[in-house]
């Protein structure tokens, strides 16, 4: 299979190199070279562009970081329309807005290629396993078509429906993660300052009711000092707004969600710690700062 993949970030790089280690042929373009160099070293191809990338290849997958940049890499002038061809298919994995999913199926329609938005889940550690959890919008043929690729990367793969239902999935993942992360940081951050032995505390709440994936994932780094993203702290601010702005427009308050918003903001925009990953959350406590 002939494959484009836009975007070798943390989660783009674990993918790609999955679809290598399956044999795919794939072509990659990211804005900066020398960040492709992870997968150009396991023998993925280089293009100059998205529009390049896009070029001959059965499968168009884009994994950026900000809707925003998803817009650009479509709709740019040496964006994926202005190469695209009838019956390729297009996968967008950011973590993105539903109302931009709809506007990219839309074109699509018109241009005769298939479209899906498909964000993940499941952090680095998902990408470099290959076991993410893949939820899927758009149009169902593509989805048939895209499907075998999508479980090659993926433990699980869910269609939703439509374009933009893929995204609404992922925001109702994001809501609950952030939840999660605040947990963590505050149950750590509690039992340090009581004095409690971390790792075997750590030991304890993982074998009971507490157990959850944000704490077998991200308190082991931090108890590490380990705070390299494997996720993006800014990403996780990001969805969150996305999040609360669907939300707003369906009438609905989410007042966890918002405070999870105001934390993540005030680490990423206030103390300038977005570039780390989403675990950082407890540096906003005197005991971890």
């Amino acid at each position: 299979m002939k494959i484009a993949f836009i975007g070798t970030g943390v989660m783009g790089t674990g993918i790609i190199n999955n679809f290598l280690k399956n044999g795919e042929d794939v072509t990659v373009y990211n804005r900066t070279k020398a960040h492709a160099q992870g997968v150009l070293d396991h023998g993925a191809k280089w293009a100059d562009s998205a529009a390049k990338a896009t070029l001959g290849n059965d499968f168009v997958f884009t994994m950026v970081g900000f809707p925003k940049d998803v817009e650009e890499n479509y709709f740019g002038e040496e964006g994926i329309f202005s190469t695209v061809k009838p019956g390729q298919t297009l996968i967008d994995m950011t973590t993105s807005t539903p109302t931009l999913a709809e506007k990219i199926a839309a074109e699509g329609k018109r241009k005769g290629v298939g479209v899906l938005d498909a964000p993940v889940s499941g952090g680095d550690v998902g990408a470099r396993d290959g076991k993410l959890t893949t939820m899927v919008g758009g149009d169902k043929n593509a989805f048939e078509k895209a499907l075998p690729l999508l479980k090659s990367v993926s433990k699980k793969v869910n269609y939703f429906g439509g374009a933009g239902k893929g995204q609404h999935a992922k925001m109702a993942n994001q809501i609950m993660i952030a939840s999660t992360m605040l947990g963590l940081a505050e149950w750590m951050t509690y039992a340090k300052a009581a004095g409690l032995d971390l790792q075997e505390t750590l030991n304890t709440l993982s074998a009971g009711g507490a157990d959850n994936w944000s704490m077998d994932t991200y308190a082991p780094r931090i108890l590490k000092e380990d705070f390299k993203p494997g996720f993006y702290a800014k990403h996780i601010l990001k969805d969150l707004r996305i999040a609360l702005d669907e939300a707003n427009k369906m009438g609905l308050d989410l007042p966890e969600t918002k405070l999870a918003e105001k934390m993540y903001a005030e680490l990423t925009d206030e103390k300038k710690l977005g570039n780390l990953g989403t675990q950082a959350i407890v540096k906003l406590w005197d005991q971890w700062s």
